[in-house]
């Protein structure tokens, strides 16, 4: 069993015993703690979440546990049912909430459940704001409303519908554009909730034909629900054997975004990204941001504008988030096919994704395979070194930044995650993992060889 309190929320595996899974009592204790941390930070008055949860099996049971705790606070709550994580970011931004719970493990397999917990603008809450959280949880502070104050519910399950028309509301989408193009689309949305808003949306964006591989949102993962290469095989072979123009791949989420060429290969998972803000840059010059671990293609791209600057953030949505408000940043995300889109909102949207992909699919008249020819090839290689109790990681990682910094043919060396060593042709980036005992070791380059010679060259410094 396993439970874990991150920057993303509290996830952990559904049962065992309290407090090393994601158990009732947990799931009670940590909503508890959420809702008095929003009551603390909203001078007593009453408040109003949005709720919504992904179609995993636990999905429902977790739901009433959660709505019910923030009954029995004092909030009250607007579920939304079965939704996904950017829905109910606009959720509470459209409902005019004061915070929220996405019910996800997002690309976890069947047996993870977790509470996403969001501000008051649709966002995940701080590193320290969520430190708060998990102080409450284990305090004596909480306290629960009298039976004449219990919040009240109101259901309402026509988000992902409203979501949609937001979303066909930007200016750079243009629906027309993609209806004329006649485009045939696959979709696999894992037998969760991207099931109820992908095809949805590719039928509002005029795609001439939809097929839909494990779009019932039943909860049953039809394969391991990371939308990565070695999980794709399936929806590979029916966008070969259908004839289909572009595969779409959402997690069970919906806020990460792969697509598939028209001849069954992977566009690749970095690409959504890159893709998506160069058609942005196209129209609305400005700034973008990626984690310190995401593709260098997104800094390439953004520099064929003038005027435009490419700056990277810490791992971490959040973190992303905060850097793109930093530097004014038109759009970015993170290179695992999450993109961040400021004109909706600052949320990983796999259905912005969608649109402005298909719309720059449409306008540039190309196959989805030629398109990913005009961006710069990269190959990311991902290591780890295992940790041993005696080793000092961060006195590792001290003597790797001062071993590299001003080293020839190093061109900087960035310390605000791990370390990151960017070369003339490549970077390495070495980070603490906060659940595991290991350093993660990524590196990209031109092509796999020299992406591992990259890491090999790292490691071998740290022993």
């Amino acid at each position: 069993m396993s439970l874990i309190k991150s920057i993303s929320g509290i996830r952990g595996t559904i049962g065992g015993p309290a407090g090393e899974g994601l158990t009732p009592l947990d799931v009670v204790k940590f909503t508890s703690a959420f809702a008095t941390f929003l009551k603390n930070s909203h001078s007593g008055r009453r408040l109003r979440l949005a709720v919504g949860r992904d179609a995993r099996l636990s999905g429902a049971m977790v739901d009433r546990l959660v709505v019910g705790t923030l009954q029995g606070m004092g909030v009250d709550v607007l579920e939304t049912g079965l939704s996904t994580t950017p829905t109910t970011e606009m959720t509470v931004i459209d409902g005019h909430c004061d915070g929220g719970i996405i019910i996800t493990a997002s690309h976890n397999p069947k047996h993870w459940n977790a509470l996403k917990l969001l501000n008051s603008k649709g966002e995940f809450i701080s590193d320290a704001e969520g430190k708060e959280v998990l102080r409450l949880a284990e305090s004596q502070e909480i306290n629960y409303a009298e039976v004449d104050d219990l919040g009240q519910v109101t259901v309402e399950e026509d988000w992902i519908d409203r979501h949609i028309e937001r979303v066909l509301g930007l200016k750079l989408v243009d629906a027309e554009a993609i209806r004329k193009a006649g485009f045939k689309v696959a979709v696999d949305a894992v037998n969760s909730t991207g099931g109820l808003a992908i095809p949805r949306l590719l039928r509002k964006l005029g795609v001439k034909e939809v097929v839909e591989l494990n779009c019932e949102p039943t909860g049953h993962f039809a394969h391991n629900p990371e939308p990565i290469p070695q999980n794709l095989t399936q929806i590979s072979d029916c966008v070969r054997d259908n004839h289909c123009d572009l595969g779409i791949v959402v997690d069970p989420d919906v806020d990460r975004l792969a697509l598939v060429c028209e001849t069954g290969e992977m566009f690749g998972e970095e690409y959504t990204l890159v893709s998506v803000a160069d058609y942005v840059l196209q129209h609305t010059p400005g700034n973008t941001v990626s984690n310190l671990s995401s593709s260098r293609a997104l800094r390439d791209v953004t520099r064929r504008y003038a005027g435009c600057e490419y700056n990277a953030a810490s791992v971490g949505e959040v973190n992303v988030t905060t850097l793109m408000r930093q530097t004014n940043a038109i759009i970015g995300g993170e290179g695992n096919g999450g993109v961040i889109y400021p004109e909706l909102h600052y949320g990983r949207d796999a259905l912005v994704g969608v649109a402005l992909f298909l719309t720059l699919l449409a306008k540039k008249g190309m196959k989805v395979s030629e398109l990913r020819k005009t961006y710069p090839e990269y190959i990311i290689s991902k290591n780890r070194k295992d940790l041993t109790p005696d080793m000092d990681v961060d006195a590792l990682l001290a003597k790797v930044a001062k071993l590299y910094n001003g080293m020839a043919g190093v061109e900087k060396v960035t310390t605000i995650d791990g370390v990151k060593i960017d070369f003339a042709d490549g970077w390495v980036h070495l980070r603490k993992s906060n659940t595991e005992p290991i350093i993660r070791i990524y590196s990209e380059a031109a092509t796999e060889a020299r992406a591992n010679e990259l890491a090999k060259g790292v490691m071998a410094q740290i022993g």
